[in-house]
C-alpha cells in the first residue's frame, strides 16, 4: 500500500472525507432505528453535517484541523452509538437532555452492557482504521501534514449560514409532528437535537409568563368537558360507594420493579409464578387493565406519577427537571391530616436525583442504601428481603406510637437483566425450554419479588398492622426486552396471548383494604396517573378540592377513561376503554389495536376527539408543573 499516496489524498480533501464519513454514519443510524431511508431525511442530515464541519473548517487553525476533525468524528460516533443503545431499550431517540442522566449509568452497568450488540461498534470502524494507519505511518516515517483551507472564510461562513437556513426550515416544519420518532426520522439526529433545544426554550419562556390560577381554571374546564361517566353525570367523588372506606388507615405503597401484569395468575410447569399477588388480587381491588405512562425517568417517573398524578413531560426525568418545585402530592395531603411520610429504596438516594425529588413530593424521611444490610443480591446490593426488613422495623416504631403513616417502598430485585442468585427465596423450577433465557430469567426474578412481598405481608400481619393498613401494589414499567423475547415467542412458550405493546405496557395495580369484604376485579382501564386519585378516594380525599390538581381519575368512580402515554410511545398515543391508539405524523395516519381482542382496529375516526383531548390535557399538565412554585433554597 502506498502510504504517501493516501497521505497526499487525505491532505487534499479531509473535509470531503469527513462529510462522507459523517453521512455514512448517519445512514447507519437511520437503518438501525427506522424502517428505511427517505430523501428528505438524508438531505436534512447533510445540511446539519455540513454546518458542523464548515464551522470547523472556518475557525480551526490548519495545523490542528485534522486532529479536530477526528475528535469531532469520535464524539459524533459516541453519540450515535449511545443513542442506538438507548433506542434499543426505550424505543425512542434521546435528546441532549438525556446527558443529565449520564451519572446514573455506572449504577446500572449490567443493564447497559446487556443491551449492547456487536454490530453497533461499526460506528467506530473508520476510527479503528485511522488508528492503525497512524501507527503504521509513524513507523514508516510518513507525516500527516496540515493543509490550507478549502476556501476563504467568507465563503465558508456563507455556506454555513445556508446550511443553518436549510436545517432551520426542516426543524420548523417538523414542529407540527407530535410523534417524536417521526420527527427524529424526518430531521436526523443532529437537527432533532436542535428541535429539542428550540422546544425547551419555548417551554421555559412560557413558564415565566403564565398565570397558575388561570391555568388551573383552564384545566378544570377541560376535564369537565370529558364524560368520564357514561351517563353524563359528573364524577362526584364523595358520593361513590368506596369513598372514605379506608379513611384514617395507614398506607403502604409498593412499587415493583419491571413488573408486568401477565405473570399474575400465570403458571409454569404447574407452579404459580406469583402466588402472593394471586392471593392478594383475590381479596383486593384488582385492576388488570392499567398501563405504564412513564417518561425518561423510568422508575423515578413512576414514583413521581403515583404520588402526584401529573404527566411526565417526556423530555427529562421529572426528578431531575422539577424537583425544585413544591409538588402537590398524596403525602402532602395526608400530612395535613397528621400522617408522616417515608420512602424506602436500597439504592443511593442521589440515583435519579431522588434526594431532591423526595423533599419536593413532601416525604418527611427517606431510607436509602446505608440503612440496609448488603446481601449482594444484584448490582444494587441489598435484596427486597432486606428492604422490607428495615421497613418493618421503622414502621413498627410508628405503629407503636399510634402515628399514622404513608410509606412507599421501591423494589429492585426484579431489575433487568433479571439474574437471581441461587438459593434465594422459593426458587421457580423452570422447564428446559425456559432455562437460561431472557424470558425464564424474568419469570424467576418476578417470582422472587413475589416471594419477598409475601414475607413482608406476613410480617405486617404478625406485627398487628395488616387490618389498619391500605396496601397498594403496582408495577413501575415493563420488564421484558422486545429484542430478547418477542411477542410470538412469549405467546408460544407460555400459552398466552401477548401483544408487543398492550402486554408490554400492561402493569398490575392492586389495592388491598381490609374493609372490602370480597375482592373485586375492576376492569376499568387506567394508567399510573389514576393511582393517586384512586387511593385518595378510598382515604376520603378529593385532591382537586384540596388545591392539588390531578390529571388522572378515581378508577372506582368512573366507567369511561382516556389517558395519554409518551416517550415509550410517541406523543399523541392514548388508551381509552376500547383501544390503544398510536399516531403517525398525525391522527389520520395512526394505528389502533383493541384492548379486548388485541387485534388491529381499522376504523378509529370516532376516537379523534379523545386524541385531541389527550393532546390538550398533556400540554396543560406540562404547563402546570412548570408553573408550580419553587421550593426555598434551604429545602433544595
Amino acid at each position: 500500500m502506498n502510504l504517501r499516496f493516501i497521505d497526499e489524498g487525505y491532505r487534499r480533501s479531509p473535509f470531503v472525507a469527513m462529510v462522507l464519513l459523517f453521512a455514512a454514519k448517519s445512514l447507519l443510524f437511520r437503518l438501525f432505528l427506522f424502517d428505511g431511508l427517505t430523501a428528505d431525511g438524508i438531505l436534512s442530515d447533510l445540511a446539519a453535517i455540513l454546518f458542523v464541519l464548515l464551522v470547523c473548517e472556518a475557525i480551526v487553525p490548519a495545523r490542528i484541523r485534522g486532529l479536530v476533525y477526528w475528535a469531532v468524528n469520535l464524539l459524533f460516533s459516541l453519540l450515535l452509538f449511545a443513542a442506538t443503545v438507548y433506542y434499543a431499550y426505550y424505543g425512542s431517540v434521546p435528546t441532549y437532555t438525556a446527558l443529565k442522566a449520564l451519572d446514573q449509568v455506572g449504577q446500572i452497568g449490567d443493564s447497559v452492557n446487556a443491551l449492547i450488540k456487536g454490530m453497533y461498534f461499526v460506528y467506530f470502524a473508520d476510527l479503528a482504521v485511522i488508528a492503525v494507519w497512524f501507527i503504521v505511518a509513524r513507523l514508516t516515517g510518513v507525516r500527516i501534514k496540515g493543509r490550507k483551507r478549502i476556501g476563504k472564510a467568507g465563503i465558508l461562513i456563507g455556506c454555513a449560514l445556508l446550511c443553518i437556513a436549510l436545517s432551520g426550515s426542516s426543524v420548523y416544519r417538523a414542529k407540527a409532528i407530535p410523534n417524536e420518532l417521526e420527527q427524529a426520522e424526518s430531521l436526523g439526529f443532529l437537527n432533532y437535537q436542535a428541535a429539542a433545544a428550540w422546544q425547551s426554550a419555548s417551554d421555559n419562556l412560557a413558564a415565566t409568563t403564565g398565570n397558575l390560577e388561570e391555568l388551573k381554571a383552564e384545566i378544570a374546564a377541560l376535564k369537565a368537558s370529558y364524560p368520564y361517566r357514561s351517563d353524563g353525570s359528573p364524577a362526584n367523588e364523595s358520593q361513590s360507594d368506596s369513598f372514605g372506606t379506608a379513611k384514617g388507615k395507614n398506607v403502604i405503597v409498593i412499587q415493583l420493579e419491571a413488573f408486568q401484569n401477565f405473570p399474575i395468575h400465570l403458571s409454569v410447569a404447574g407452579q404459580e409464578v406469583t402466588p402472593t399477588l394471586n392471593e392478594l388480587a383475590g381479596e383486593s381491588y384488582y385492576f388488570p387493565h392499567v398501563y405504564q405512562q412513564i417518561g425518561q425517568g423510568n422508575t423515578s417517573d413512576a414514583e413521581f406519577m403515583s404520588n402526584t398524578s401529573i404527566y411526565p413531560t417526556g423530555d427529562i426525568a421529572m426528578s431531575t427537571g422539577y424537583s425544585d418545585r413544591v409538588l402537590p402530592s398524596l403525602p402532602r395531603l395526608l400530612q395535613a391530616q397528621g400522617y408522616t411520610a417515608a420512602t424506602f429504596h436500597v439504592n443511593d438516594v442521589s440515583f435519579w436525583d431522588r434526594d431532591k425529588m423526595y423533599p419536593a413530593i413532601g416525604f418527611d424521611k427517606y431510607y436509602d442504601k446505608p440503612y440496609y444490610e448488603n446481601d449482594h443480591f444484584n448490582e444494587f446490593g441489598p435484596s427486597d428481603e432486606q428492604l422490607y426488613k428495615t421497613g418493618i422495623e421503622k414502621l413498627s416504631e410508628l405503629h407503636k406510637r399510634n402515628q399514622p403513616f404513608y410509606a412507599q417502598f421501591v423494589t429492585v430485585s426484579s431489575h433487568f437483566p433479571f439474574k437471581v442468585p441461587e438459593g434465594r427465596g422459593d426458587s421457580l423450577q423452570l422447564p428446559d425450554g425456559l432455562k437460561d433465557t431472557h424470558l425464564g430469567d424474568y419469570l424467576s426474578a418476578v417470582h422472587y419479588t413475589d416471594y419477598a412481598l409475601g414475607v413482608f405481608i406476613g410480617q405486617l400481619k404478625a406485627k398487628g398492622m395488616w387490618d389498619d393498613t391500605v396496601l397498594v401494589v403496582y408495577g413501575d414499567h415493563f420488564g421484558l426486552q422486545p429484542d430478547k423475547a418477542n411477542a410470538a415467542t412469549i405467546s408460544s412458550q407460555l400459552g398466552i396471548k401477548y401483544d408487543a405493546r398492550l402486554s408490554r405496557f400492561n402493569i398490575p395495580f392492586i389495592v388491598h383494604d381490609s374493609s372490602l369484604k370480597q375482592g373485586q376485579v375492576v376492569k376499568q382501564p387506567g394508567g399510573q396517573l389514576d393511582m393517586m386519585p384512586t387511593v385518595a378516594g378510598l382515604l376520603g380525599i378529593v385532591p382537586d378540592n384540596e388545591d392539588a390538581i390531578v390529571f388522572g381519575q378515581n378508577l372506582l368512580n368512573i366507567d369511561r377513561n382516556v389517558f395519554g402515554m409518551r416517550y415509550y410511545l410517541p406523543t399523541g398515543s392514548f388508551f381509552n376503554n376500547d383501544i390503544l391508539f398510536v399516531p403517525g405524523k398525525g391522527f389520520e395516519d395512526g394505528s389502533a389495536v383493541s384492548l379486548e381482542t388485541m387485534e388491529p382496529v381499522a376504523d378509529f375516526e370516532q376516537y379523534r376527539s379523545d386524541y385531541e383531548y389527550v393532546m390538550k390535557l398533556m400540554s396543560l399538565s406540562d404547563k402546570y408543573v412548570r408553573l408550580l412554585p419553587k421550593r426555598g433554597p434551604e429545602k433544595a
